[in-house]
């Protein structure tokens, strides 16, 4: 072992017994570390499952990194043994022990042969059809560290998932179950409700996702960006989360349905209110219509319609569903009819008081009138003969029937304005039509 050596410089015997105590420490750590990873539970299932896509191939993958980690194990620590068993020779190391030292620490001599150097080929350390391949006792360590770092990770990222996703998507699950025998209670059902539909297409997704996630565990890992840490990442949830979501808004759906069988007879009783309240306001402004065409004439007067019988019929069917306890029927039915019903109650109260109109405007003349007439009398000229005269003119107009809005009001405002001028007022203000231009002296 004379002359140039690819080894470099001979140790002495300190070098040797530091290197020799650092590669132990090595040797202990990574065997620790594969038996740890023997042991991992992600490892375990990943050996006993049924695996598919993604998980398959790289576990495959995996597998052969693993045998061949022990492979290099094995030799690492044959190549350790006979390094430990060269330094016990002597105390003291000969030359030619410390060169034989020096070669196997530092030199590539420790060799790998057979079916692990086929899986050296593999993974695409030794050129095609090699038999063996040789590394240097650092090297090994490093390869050992990459192989371990791999496996790990597809194991670490198996096992997270079928950690997080399988026992998240059981408790949804179980969840569902509960909402799907609240919903078939209130006769939510698919074909029958758009929930029903939902809570369908819900149970299929996550029977679905439950199958991949346990049959392909990394196509649902999110490795974590820039991390090179094995297991770096997490659970994908995306689909899991989405269903998640459904289903709260099918609950949501389901407690409005439940709300309606819990006060299903107050509102129907509200609605019967309001409807009838409607009716009266109709039968009044066709009573009132009559009584404007009797006594108000020259006047176009609205006609007023009946009660819609449509709604009547919604409520009739409203009232059936109730009693068949088809709630989610009810549901929606109830909430276009309360506001149907309002509608309705407002319309009423239009017509009657388009059709009463004319009558509010003769009792405003009649009102004013007598307002006058009773300022007059305050003053003392109640008996002055021209305001006699237009005063009772004018109420033999208002209180006659047909009575012709636009001439009564013509003669209230001639009776005002005597009455001012009789007062001292200079004039009365034009309250519309057309203006009188009689005097006093007026017969």
């Amino acid at each position: 072992m004379g002359g140039a050596d690819p080894a470099g410089p001979v140790l002495d015997r300190d070098e040797v017994d530091r290197a020799l105590a650092r590669l132990g420490a090595e040797h202990e750590a990574i065997e620790t570390s594969l038996l740890a990873l023997q042991d991992h539970a992600g490892r375990r299932l990943l050996e006993g499952a049924r695996l598919t896509g993604v998980t398959q191939e790289r576990w495959a993958a995996a597998e052969a990194s693993i045998t061949l980690l022990w492979a290099y194990f094995d030799a690492y620590t044959g190549a350790l043994r006979t390094a430990r068993e060269i330094r016990s020779r002597r105390r003291w190391s000969s030359r030619e022990d410390l060169a034989e030292l020096t070669e196997l620490l530092r030199g590539e001599c420790v060799t790998v042969p057979g079916p692990a150097a086929a899986a050296a080929d593999a993974q695409g350390l030794a050129g095609p059809g090699r038999l063996s391949h040789s590394f240097s006792l650092a090297a090994l360590v490093d390869r050992m560290n990459e192989l371990y770092a791999s496996s790990l990770d597809t194991v670490v990222a198996a096992d997270a998932v079928w950690s997080a996703l399988p026992a998240r998507i059981d408790l949804l699950a179980a969840e569902l179950q509960r909402t799907r025998r609240l919903a078939h209670s209130v006769g939510v059902r698919p074909g029958e409700h758009p929930a029903g539909d939902d809570l369908e297409r819900i149970t299929r997704t996550l029977t679905g996702l439950r199958e991949q996630v346990i049959s392909d565990p990394l196509a649902h890992w999110v490795p974590a960006q820039g991390s090179s840490a094995p297991g770096g990442g997490r659970p994908d949830t995306t689909v899991y989360d989405r269903e998640a979501r459904a289903l709260e808004e099918v609950r949501r759906e389901i407690d409005a349905v439940l709300g309606v069988r819990q006060d299903a007879e107050q509102r129907l009783i509200r609605l019967r209110d309001v409807l009838s309240r409607a009716d009266r306001t109709l039968a009044e402004a066709r009573t009132a219509r009559g009584e404007v065409l009797a006594k108000i004439a020259a006047t176009e007067v609205p006609v007023v319609s009946g009660p819609p019988t449509a709604l009547q019929e919604q409520l009739a069917t409203a009232a059936e569903y109730r009693r068949q306890a088809q709630w989610h029927r009810l549901s929606p039915l109830l909430e276009a009819l309360e506001q149907k019903a309002e509608d309705e109650l407002l319309r009423a109260r239009e017509s009657l008081t388009a059709v009463t109109a004319p009558l509010a405007v003769r009792a405003e003349l009649r009102g004013r009138l007598d307002a006058y007439r009773a300022k007059v009398a305050h003053s003392g000229l109640a008996e002055d003969p021209l305001l006699v005269e237009r005063y009772d003119a004018a109420r033999r107009m208002l209180w006659s029937a047909p009575c012709d809005l636009r001439v009564a009001e013509q003669a209230v405002l001639r009776y005002q304005r005597a009455a001012a001028e009789l007062l001292g007022a200079a004039r009365v203000p034009r309250q519309g039509g057309p203006r009188d231009d009689g005097d006093r002296g007026e017969s």
